[in-house]
């Protein structure tokens, strides 16, 4: 039996992270994001210090880069400094951005904060608060950007002190796809390893892999881009006596990313877009817990007004106006107090409005093709046959066959529907472009005749 006791896991900092392509976002909005992954260190420290840990574990990524800023350096010490003076252990180890090959001021750090070198795996006693040996903490820290080798093989559990024990890795687990195969391991390997519990970095969704062993990943404390959105924070990880470990996701951020999908069925005018882009800027603000938001609305579906989200100078004109309205409202209140929602994109995924009833009375390919299924649609057993024969690949696959089957049977008109959907797109879609094109053509030879 050990000691109950508390600590938080965070990674991937980035502290000092750039933030490119804004130029057009005004000067409140590129001074949020410059200084969000700075904020989010400190949100880091209050809340450890909030939630009385005993030490936190960083795994990896404090900076955003080898050669880090000074600024960045001088801003961890002095919040390292307010932890070391409130009592709480700090362990770091360095990752593939921020490798001890990289520049580094020769500054002081707090006698608590414990840096893991690149030469061996290193274990570190971990203490509560008032002075009980909790764990004992393990790490490696990356010499170069890029580390090949399976470290977590290194690793080693001291199973003889009887104490709970913490692995800190930086690196890509079962091979995560579009990330970085960093230090690459399986996660039958870290589980079967004989740690409690391993502080996992490198990938920046957060994620529990495993529990009783857990591996987990914290995710990073501060989206940065389109890609990382919805909360980003780190794990309080409060542990027993006995060792039961339980987690709790604590927000860090202030600024979120987040994506909101828009259906335009049934839309038909500009005046009920606006209002419902507004109305959805709003739901999405409300839900970010009075963070500033980074929003990118999308345009899906099939309505009237497709015709218009398919010009680029639209988007952009309607981008331009909720920008517009975004800004009155935000400088109509304290600017240093309220949180935004600044809309940086308004992409266009929608297609041409479709009516079955017209275009099966057409004679052309896209009416024959309509007809069809909708003969096939009534028909179950040309459905089905249908269906089996465009789905003969997988069939042949003996572990799906029993899946497939099922779906089949389940899901057969849902799939003729979005087939004919799609293919009637399509062909309208390339029956517009081919309108447009000679229509352009003929206004050429007519200025030539001229």
């Amino acid at each position: 039996m050990g000691v109950s006791f508390r600590f938080m896991h965070a990674a991937d900092l980035h502290v000092d992270s750039p933030f490119r392509g804004l130029t057009d976002a005004p000067a409140y909005v590129r001074e949020a994001l410059q200084m969000s992954t700075f904020q989010a260190v400190r949100n880091l420290v209050d809340t450890a210090l909030s939630e009385a840990v005993d030490f936190i574990v960083i795994a990896g990524d404090l900076y955003d880069s080898a050669d880090r800023s000074l600024r960045a350096q001088l801003y961890l010490q002095r919040e390292w400094q307010r932890l070391h003076a409130n009592g709480v252990q700090l362990f770091v180890i360095h990752g593939n951005h921020d490798p001890l090959s990289g520049q580094r001021a020769k500054l002081e750090w707090p006698e608590s904060v414990h840096f893991f070198g690149t030469d061996k795996v290193d274990k570190a006693a971990a203490y509560t608060r008032s002075g009980e040996l909790a764990a004992y903490v393990h790490g490696i820290s990356y010499g170069t950007r890029s580390v090949m080798d399976n470290l977590a093989s290194k690793y080693h559990a001291d199973h003889e002190s009887g104490v709970y024990q913490i692995a800190m890795l930086h690196g890509n687990v079962d091979g995560q796809q579009g990330h970085d195969p960093y230090a690459p391991c399986s996660l039958a390997e870290l589980a079967g390893s004989g740690f409690h519990y391993w502080a996992l970095g490198h990938i920046h969704q957060r994620e529990v892999l495993h529990a009783f062993p857990h591996v987990v990943y914290s995710g990073n404390t501060q989206g940065r881009h389109s890609k990382e959105t919805g909360a980003k924070g780190a794990y309080i990880v409060d542990v027993s006596a006995s060792y039961d470990t339980e987690l709790k996701f604590m927000p860090l951020d202030t600024v979120r990313w987040e994506n909101a999908v828009i259906e335009i069925d049934g839309i038909e005018s500009e005046q009920a877009l606006l209002g419902l882009l507004e109305q959805v800027i709003a739901s999405v603000a409300a839900s970010c817990e009075r963070r500033h938001c980074m929003l990118r609305l999308i345009l899906q579906g099939r309505g009237p007004l497709h015709h218009l989200l398919s010009e680029a100078s639209f988007l952009q004109e309607l981008l331009h106006g909720i920008r517009v309205r975004i800004s009155d409202l935000h400088e109509s209140h304290d600017e240093a107090a309220e949180p935004w929602c600044w809309v940086y994109q308004i992409e266009a995924a929608s297609g041409a409005e479709l009516d079955y009833e017209v275009l099966a009375r057409e004679d052309s390919f896209t009416g024959e093709l309509i007809r069809s299924s909708l003969i096939v649609e009534a028909d179950e057993a040309a459905l089905g046959e249908l269906a089996s024969e465009a789905l003969q690949s997988l069939y042949a696959n003996a572990r799906l066959r029993k899946l497939v089957r099922q779906m089949q049977g389940e899901r057969s008109l849902q799939w003729l529907a979005s087939a004919r959907e799609l293919a009637a797109g399509l062909l309208i879609e390339d029956s517009h472009l081919r309108k447009a094109d000679k229509q352009a053509e003929s206004g050429l030879e007519g200025g030539d005749k001229a």
